[in-house]
This record gives structure tokens, C-alpha cells and sequence, in this order.
């Protein structure tokens, strides 16, 4: 009797937990941070983007990091960091290239890791808004620099 119990338990717990498995796959990606102000009038980017800063350069960290969100088909212009920067996409679907590059497309749960120095433009896909933190590692070394729009053909 005991086995056959354990054996029913163990069928049941399984059962409710591929549900609930499947349940979350199929669940949209929600935004667990603040979406943030909107960067109203701001020259570096093609359209509607909001920003909610998490650490700023004041803090005495070396470091920046704020979760940035793209309307569809937004994104930012050439630009390039001194000290490097990292983006950890939390949802949506993104865009990323780095100059002479190609474009990769970023899905939640991806990383980039963007070294010193090296000019890159990331953002939106047109179906889609995109999130992501964004870390600016070695602020010290200088803030962003800024080169121009992309075309869409780059």
C-alpha cells in the first residue's frame, strides 16, 4: 500500500510540475524593473526610449547600470564606451552590431559583453519593444562617446 501511495504521489508531484513548466514557457516576458522616464528630446537615440538608473557614475562604484527600454524599431546611434560596457536583455527582442560587423539579434536572457573602445549601436527590432540593463563598466575612463546615426542599410 505504501509503495503504490508513493508511487501516486510521485505521478501527481510530476504531472503538476510539467504543467507548471510549460506554463511558464509559454508565459510573456515581463519586466521586473521600473520601465523608467522617458529620454524625452534626446539626440542620441532614433525615437521613444525610457531609462531607470540603478547606479550612476556618482556612487563610487566604477560602474553605471539602468534598465533602458525601446520602443519598436528605436535604437541608439554609433557610440562607444572607454571602459566597456555589458547589456543584460531582460525581454523583448533587440538589435546589436558592432561597426563592420553584422547584426545579431538578442532574445532575454542574453549577454553582451562590449570591450573598451569599440564603437557599437544596439536597440529594438521594428516588431518589437526591447529591455535590457545596461553597465557601464570603468566610467572613470570617460563617458560615452557619440558618432552619429546608423543607416539602415549598415
Amino acid at each position: 500500500m505504501k509503495k503504490w501511495l508513493l508511487l501516486a504521489t510521485a505521478a501527481l508531484l510530476g504531472a503538476c510540475c510539467n504543467r507548471t513548466t510549460e506554463a511558464l514557457q509559454t508565459q510573456p516576458s515581463k519586466d521586473v524593473f521600473a520601465k523608467g522616464s522617458p529620454l524625452e528630446n534626446n539626440p542620441n537615440f532614433t525615437g521613444e526610449a525610457w531609462l531607470e538608473m540603478f547606479v550612476t557614475a556618482a556612487d563610487s562604484m566604477d560602474c553605471t547600470i539602468g534598465n533602458v527600454t525601446f520602443a519598436p524599431g528605436v535604437r541608439n546611434l554609433w557610440h562607444a564606451h572607454p571602459g566597456g560596457q555589458i547589456l543584460l536583455c531582460t525581454s523583448g527582442k533587440g538589435l546589436y552590431q558592432e561597426k563592420s560587423g553584422t547584426v545579431r539579434e538578442l532574445r532575454p536572457g542574453d549577454v553582451v559583453r562590449i570591450a573598451s573602445g569599440v564603437v557599437h549601436w544596439h536597440g529594438a527590432a521594428p516588431d518589437s519593444e526591447f529591455t535590457h540593463i545596461a553597465i557601464g563598466t570603468q566610467v572613470s575612463k570617460g563617458p560615452a562617446e557619440w558618432f552619429g546615426p546608423e543607416t539602415d542599410n549598415e
